[in-house]
């Protein structure tokens, strides 16, 4: 063996070495961004690290994890949905009259909700629409119809849903342990079956998919029906822990679940997303959202802007690490 091969081994062997480590931290990127969240907490006011302290401060993170989730499903397959906000206002609305008032017709219509967003998905695929446009449009209706079925704030939502958001476990709260049940069961299903594989195929390789005879309409279908189903429960779960409903409750969602999905290490594009990242990076804006922000004493209207400056930073973050890697 010459010296030269061994410089080569040596060198490629540092390489593979240096991509491990670039994709370990871009993987760990959306933990470490939790942390640093909490670390500052901790340090600006450290009564907020125990069970009463989270659980107030995770009081809105179910919700929000759920709509990031739904919108993850959506970006796996390449596409974006700028309506799930008003959807999940929407959800909140029929929530806390219908469901409670005449459950069979509440049912009746989160069903068909889930529906039509499956419609939504293949309307998009057949005529090979812009998502961005479809799902636009597709806000203002489910605004609309939200003021339609609770023109001014009020409702309750039903005793059973009260009780479920209300739930205080021992020793871990109810928020935690519901944001780890949703992370590892979207994860599971998503990332560990053979069909999890053919969704985040359809954003991947879309192509390679077609012609291994699976049905890219299908999947389009099959997304953006989770996509629906997680703003129900979104929904749900937000008119639990608010009691009342408000047709423009969920409206800055939109943005929220698309922040998430993207801290969470999910991609605009190629179908590149993470289940337990995005709650992660739910978890994350729930707690810079408010808490970490009010303890750094900034005034809510400059709030919206700080957040805006930890999604760059952490963006940023992962361009340097992507650009390592290649």
């Amino acid at each position: 063996m010459t010296a030269a091969s061994v410089d080569t081994g040596l060198k490629a062997s540092s390489e593979r070495g240096a991509l491990a480590r670039a994709r370990l931290l871009r993987g760990l990127l959306p933990a470490l961004s939790l942390a640093l969240v909490l670390i500052a907490i901790a340090w600006l006011n450290p009564r907020a690290i125990s069970y009463f302290g989270f659980s107030l401060m995770l009081n809105l993170a179910i919700p929000i994890a759920l709509a990031t989730i739904a919108q993850m499903f959506v970006i796996a397959g390449n596409e974006l949905d700028l309506s799930i906000g008003t959807f999940v206002g929407f959800v909140g609305c029929v929530t806390a009259t219908w469901l409670k008032d005449a459950p069979l017709i509440g049912v009746a219509i989160l069903l068909g909700s889930i529906g039509v967003y499956a419609l939504l998905g293949a309307l998009i695929h057949l005529r090979n629409l812009p998502s961005i446009v479809v799902t636009l449009g597709m806000s203002f209706v489910w605004q609309g119809l939200a003021i339609l079925v609770l023109p001014k704030p009020g409702g309750k939502a039903p005793d059973w849903l009260l009780a479920i958001m209300a739930f205080k476990p021992p020793l871990v709260p109810f928020p935690i342990i519901a944001a780890l049940l949703i992370g590892l069961v979207v994860h599971f299903g998503l990332m560990r079956t053979s069909y999890g594989v053919i969704l985040r195929g359809s954003g991947g390789n879309p192509a390679a998919l077609g012609r291994a005879g699976w049905s890219l309409l299908k999947t389009k279908i099959v997304l953006f029906a989770l996509a629906g189903l997680f703003g129900v429960l979104s929904g749900m779960a937000l008119i639990g822990i608010t009691t009342s409903a408000d047709a423009n409750i969920g409206n800055g969602y939109t943005l929220l679940a698309i922040a998430g999905v993207i801290l969470g290490g999910g991609e605009f594009v190629g179908g590149r997303v993470s289940p337990i990242g995005a709650v992660l990076g739910a978890l994350t804006l729930a707690l810079a959202a408010s808490p970490l922000l009010t303890f750094m004493h900034i005034p809510p209207d400059w709030q919206v802007a700080a957040n805006g400056t930890i999604l760059i930073i952490v963006l940023a973050a992962r361009v340097l690490i992507s650009r390592r890697e290649r």
